[in-house]
């Protein structure tokens, strides 16, 4: 039997809050050359998906405008020229849009096989934070073993995963949370250290813990008036990696810390890169990182699971940042 030729999927009516994503029937997707199309199981939500809703981040030129940066399912389907996967495989899936709906289409360089042990539930809430992960802290801020490394939002997907991996790859992580059942949460995950934000200027924490010296690697989520913060945290030849802007896009800096201090700020957005340039952090995960996760020393933390047609209430929870690790949407 073929398939449908329509699907459930949810979309944003409008720009505004959470009750603007609807549920509506379209067309199932066809796969293009090189790509393989997947009947979705599961879907992760990722903090992008409410930038987008809100009307501020807009799909790139040929992404869907359905939300929805990573899913794990089946490969039903394979456009000309695929001959990495076949039909009936399970895997997961780096996507520009498109995930929140049964079915969806990927490049094949940004797609891997579901870690032998993990859950199509657990597997959907792999590729954002990963890839984002991997790209940032290994690829562009050098992380070598010994580092030390302060993870802003340590209890968001993001910082999980980053805590888990820098465990793995010897490095020393420190983080932010927003309360105590979140500090408690990141260092049961090998957190050396956490620092409720609220409760704590994290700035004079990090110094007297780390004997004035500072961390190696600064991750941050927040922005805004994080900048300066940052940059006064710096070990000598540090780096900060910009990965979100959840307090705004400005800040200060003060140009000669940043230079006799050797200083190194970078930041990227995952979406808009080449495929590319996906493939090659998608490599580097397949032979560094699903070892790890096959074995069961690192996996994603999922804190709630919706089914798809109350995506909006994942939404308000994201919002809300009470959550710790991953939400996800199931599919069917």
């Amino acid at each position: 039997m073929g398939l449908p030729t329509t699907m459930i999927a949810i979309e944003i009516s409008e720009k505004g809050g959470p009750e603007v994503l609807r549920s509506s029937i379209r067309p199932i997707p066809e796969p293009s050359k090189g790509e393989i199309l997947i009947s979705v199981a599961a879907a992760g939500v990722n903090r992008p998906d409410v930038v987008q809703r809100l009307g501020l981040y807009p799909p790139p030129p040929g992404a869907s405008d359905i939300p929805g940066l990573e899913v794990a399912g089946e490969v039903v389907s394979v456009g000309d020229g695929v001959t990495q996967w076949e039909v009936g495989q399970e895997v997961c899936a780096l996507i520009s849009g498109g995930g929140y709906a049964e079915y969806a289409v990927a490049p094949v360089e940004q797609v891997l096989p579901t870690p032998n042990g993990i859950d199509v539930i657990k597997c959907a809430g792999i590729p954002e934070t990963f890839f984002t992960v991997w790209s940032n802290v290994f690829d562009r801020g050098y992380f070598s073993s010994g580092e030390s490394i302060l993870i802003h939002g340590g209890s968001s997907g993001i910082g999980t995963t980053t805590i888990q991996l820098i465990r793995e790859f010897g490095g020393i992580s420190y983080v932010t949370v927003g309360n105590n059942k979140k500090a408690n949460f990141c260092k049961e995950l090998g957190a050396a250290h956490a620092v409720n934000y609220r409760e704590k200027d994290f700035v004079e924490e990090i110094k007297t813990i780390t004997d004035g010296i500072g961390v190696d690697i600064i991750l941050d989520i927040v922005g805004g008036d994080y900048l300066d913060r940052n940059i006064r945290l710096l070990k000598p030849d540090g780096r900060l990696l910009q990965v979100s802007l959840m307090a705004g896009v400005k800040g200060d800096l003060n140009l000669a810390r940043l230079m006799s201090r050797r200083l190194t700020i970078t930041g990227s957005t995952l979406r808009p890169r080449p495929v590319a340039v996906k493939g090659n952090i998608a490599t580097s995960l397949k032979k560094e990182v699903w070892p790890l996760l096959e074995e069961g020393k690192v996996f994603p933390v999922i804190d709630t699971v919706f089914p798809l047609k109350e995506a909006y209430k994942a939404h308000e929870l994201m919002e809300s940042s009470t959550h710790i690790g991953k939400i996800i949407l199931s599919i069917g």
